[in-house]
């Protein structure tokens, strides 16, 4: 979970508040130190960490308002004043009449093309007709890193390593680049804002007329990222910022409040390595997950971004007719391990944000849907098609958890699993057909819920 420290805090904070018979100067005391430290722990600056929580102290100890209405006060106050520092949502709308080419900034290291990479990946995703260009001339092997990664996403690539000169690259394939809806334009970085390249930004912005010109810069550069988010500003009229590396670092409250501070509105979270990492920052969405109140649109926009939706309609098709393999089976698995990790999720999710679960709860039932999807890559074609015979053959189940890492107790499991899902399959097939009433399905949904239950799925 990003800022996961800080996110506790915020949620113990809201619960004394609300389980309080009533706010005493102790308490008030009390909940703002752990504020004040979760806070600038968070990288947050320290000037905004007292103005904000002063705030909340003189509320809290009003003597006008009393009891309940003070506490909900003191929490809309709370919710109000950490709203206020993480800046405005900026929505990014493309224009369907005429080509969008998005040019990216940023200094050394700051994840440029890995961001390209998402973002191609994210846009493709929403129906847009996506490509992009390697115009880094100085970093070396930087243009051949931005073509691997768009190869490995089927996106059309345009770079030419042998040239210096990042204008000519552009012009030589500006007749391709025009058949595309969405552009996103690698450039240059340089370990320091210098006057090199911001020449070399200016002169790229002019040629390629960019609609959107975003600073990209990671998260652990804390209140580094105000200087930089205002030269950058101030140079080249940057429209945003991206903001990589949120999963990596407690100290992200300093990349966000700073962006805000400066008027520069972030666009863009990346929240992990992997291609679908990516999220559209919502401020009321991101403090709601925080506090522990789940976030299901960006939850909903990720299951959006990482579904297959040729494998969604063969599935769909399967359990229309009453059919289930395991290579289903196996696509339900790998989506929900594009979907990060379990308390990832659990985040994002009203409700669950706030559950203690244990960590090992939590790793377990990673592992288990890991080593499921281990099992399954070592079976052959027949096997996948028709996992009966499985369990009729214990030389299989050996051959398989020898080549998957597993045991032969993770492969019953997935069959007793997979046995289940058909069974529960076939009852809503019998029952859209009449051949099932509802008092029965009522019974056996209840008793494939008791299974589950046993199993610890």
């Amino acid at each position: 979970m990003v800022l996961d420290k800080l996110s506790n805090t915020l949620k113990k904070t809201t619960d004394k508040i609300a389980n309080a018979v009533f706010l005493d100067k102790n308490l008030v005391d009390s909940i703002v130190k752990d504020l004040q430290r979760a806070l600038i722990e968070a990288d947050v600056n320290v000037s905004l960490v007292l103005e904000i929580t002063q705030k909340i102290k003189k509320a809290a100890l009003d003597e006008r308002i009393k009891g309940i209405e003070k506490k909900e006060h003191v929490i809309k106050l709370l919710h109000e004043e950490l709203l206020s520092i993480l800046g405005e949502k900026k929505e990014i709308i493309l224009n369907s009449k005429k080509q969008n080419i998005f040019m990216m900034l940023g200094l050394y290291g700051a994840g440029k093309t890995t961001t390209i990479s998402k973002l191609a990946l994210y846009y493709n995703k929403r129906g847009q007709k996506v490509c992009t260009v390697g115009l880094d001339v100085h970093r070396p092997a930087a243009s051949e890193q931005l073509k691997q990664l768009s190869d490995k996403l089927n996106i059309p690539c345009f770079i030419s390593p042998e040239e210096k000169d990042p204008i000519k690259i552009w012009k030589k394939y500006k007749k391709e680049i025009d058949k595309f809806s969405l552009v996103l334009v690698d450039t240059a970085g340089r370990d320091a804002l210098d006057s090199s390249l911001l020449e070399e930004i200016e002169n790229i912005s002019k040629t390629i007329s960019p609609t959107e010109t975003f600073l990209v810069m990671p998260a652990d550069i804390g209140q580094t990222a105000k200087k930089q988010a205002q030269t950058f500003k101030e140079a080249v009229n940057i429209t945003g910022v991206i903001i990589t590396r949120m999963d990596s670092t407690a100290k992200a409250g300093g990349a966000l409040t700073a962006c805000a501070e400066t008027k520069v509105p972030v666009i863009f979270i990346g929240t992990g390595e992997k291609p679908h990492d990516i999220e559209l920052f919502n401020p009321e969405s991101f403090l709601s997950r925080l506090l522990g109140m789940g976030d299901l649109s960006s939850l909903l926009e990720k299951i959006e971004s990482i579904t297959n939706k040729k494998a969604l309609e063969k599935t769909q098709k399967n359990l229309e007719e009453g059919k289930l393999t395991l290579r289903d089976v196996q696509a339900q698995l790998e989506s929900m391990e594009s979907l990060g990790s379990m308390d990832k999720i659990m985040s994002m999710i009203p409700g669950l944000g706030k559950a203690k679960i244990p960590e090992s709860a939590m790793v377990g039932q990673q592992e288990k849907l890991k080593h499921w999807k281990n099992a399954i890559n070592s079976m052959t074609p027949e096997e996948i098609e028709n996992p009966d015979i499985l369990e009729k053959q214990t030389s299989r189940l050996q051959r398989i958890a020898k080549g998957s890492g597993t045991t032969t107790s993770d492969i019953r499991m997935l069959l007793k699993q997979y046995k289940m899902l058909k069974e529960m399959m076939k009852s809503h097939s019998a029952m859209a057909e009449g051949k099932l009433d509802q008092k029965t399905m009522q019974k056996l949904a209840k008793k494939l819920g008791k299974k589950r239950m046993m199993k610890g799925f």
